[in-house]
């Protein structure tokens, strides 16, 4: 549903209003749409220490302005504070501080360009894992810049978002991958975020249709986010199997002709589902989603035991089945990629729901215990977390609490289906095994849980 808030907001009218009283004044994200061959539409600056000379390298195919700051070795346009363009995306390296005097780096960067972002700006910091370094100096300057980067982004205005990536030296050849997602709109309801990027021995053959050649699996397809990840799976050239309960079936059919894939009309829960979903999969499967979920909401005095029983059965114990029927069945090829939808509500809790949050936290617990069996086949095993979502279910939630639940975040608004499904579209993507074992939450950075 429409956000009128955020309608009202941006008007001449709204915009004087909000001023007078102090109300939030949330942007309009731009998000990615069709035709669209750049990342970035407008200038990018580079700045900070030596991984900027990898990203400098491909930077030309993420846009065509490029510019540097401070730094002549990089041979870019100098940008000026003031004097250059507004700025559409940032990357600063500051994998290069190992102490914490050198944190003032950070301030220097950053303080002269905030003025200079233009709408829904995107910034990545760069750093290195503080767990991998042995100097004890570098891990402390190096786990500093999670409380910089994340009391930054909460500060940026005018929908911009700002990420944190610790790379492993063996994953700077997977640099292109996660800029080309979080420079781009693809990542607009995302901020705020910490990720560690490992080795990864796969990479995208071709940016245009980075999942061609790979069949995917997606649970809960028939409508709402299910349905948006697989359109977006296939828009990206993936070949999609699409699997809902069989009271879907015409919507699951119809979306599946439309994508050019197969429906499989199945109940997750059925104690002969795994037989049946191998039968489906005769050739095997590149990437798997678990988006079915249910939520049964009730305080826990008044839980009954079905509701107990049927949230957790659905969100957490079939996907654990599944995926292991997966794995002893042998369809789970080499170097795939499994994507757990989780909640923010399994990271924070949510009054009423101590079910659906066990259950969502549950499966951030697979991904983390999963991740090491899994890289030694290069397969990856990721959560997607999301926050506040424009969905028919969070329609219906009353008025006052739906207003909180959208306004409770540094972007002042709630995402869309679409912001989930980039995200899993990138994390299926073959050189996102750089990514494994995490969760990605697609929340504007809410205040829950941060």
């Amino acid at each position: 549903m429409s956000d009128r808030y955020i309608d009202f907001a941006n008007s001449s009218f709204g915009r004087r209003v909000a001023g007078a009283v102090g109300l939030p004044t949330p942007a309009r994200l731009e998000r990615w749409e069709a035709g669209r061959l750049r990342p970035v539409e407008g200038a990018l600056l580079l700045g900070g220490g030596p991984l900027v000379t990898n990203v400098a390298a491909f930077a030309r195919r993420l846009t065509d302005e490029v510019y540097s700051y401070a730094d002549e070795s990089l041979e870019l346009p100098a940008w000026v504070a003031g004097l250059g363009p507004k700025l559409k995306a940032v990357v600063f390296d500051a994998s290069h501080l190992t102490d914490s005097d050198q944190l003032k780096q950070l301030r220097e960067f950053f303080q002269p360009l905030l003025r200079s972002l233009a709408a829904s700006a995107h910034i990545v910091i760069l750093g290195r894992a503080p767990e991998s370094l042995d100097d004890p100096l570098a891990s402390v300057a190096q786990r500093a810049l999670e409380g910089f980067s994340r009391s930054l982004a909460k500060e940026l205005r005018n929908g911009a978002t700002l990420q944190l990536l610790y790379v492993d030296p063996a994953a700077q050849d997977q640099l292109e991958g996660a800029l080309r997602f979080f420079l781009s709109p693809k990542s607009a309801f995302i901020s705020g975020q910490v990720l560690r990027l490992t080795a990864c021995a796969t990479q995208v053959q071709d940016w245009s249709r980075p999942l061609a050649g790979r069949k995917a699996l997606v649970t809960g397809a028939a409508r709402g986010i299910g349905a948006a990840i697989a359109e977006t799976l296939a828009r990206d050239g993936a070949e999609v199997v699409l699997l809902d309960v069989p009271q879907a079936k015409a919507d699951l059919d119809a979306l599946a002709a439309r994508l050019g894939g197969r429906s499989v009309a199945l109940d997750i829960c059925a104690s002969d589902a795994s037989a049946h979903l191998l039968e489906a999969l005769p050739e095997g499967i590149d990437i798997v989603v678990h988006n079915a979920g249910i939520t049964r909401d009730k305080t826990l005095a008044n839980m009954t035991p079905e509701y107990w029983d049927a949230v957790l059965a659905v969100n957490l114990k079939a996907p654990q089945v599944l995926t292991q029927a997966l794995l002893d069945g042998g369809a789970l090829h080499d170097n795939a990629r499994i994507v757990l939808l989780a909640s923010i509500s399994g990271i924070a809790g949510n009054r009423g729901q101590a079910n659906y949050a066990a259950s969502k936290a549950g499966l951030i617990g697979l991904a983390q215990a999963w991740a090491p069996l899994l890289a030694k086949r290069g397969a990856s095993i990721n959560a997607v977390a999301p926050g506040f979502i424009e969905t028919r279910m969070t329609a219906a939630i009353p008025f006052a609490l739906r207003e909180a639940g959208r306004r409770m975040s540094s972007l002042g608004q709630g995402g869309l289906p679409q912001d989930v499904a980039e995200a899993v579209a990138w994390l299926g993507q073959p050189g996102s095994g750089a990514v494994n074992g995490q969760v990605l939450r697609v929340c504007g950075q809410a205040v829950m849980g941060a």
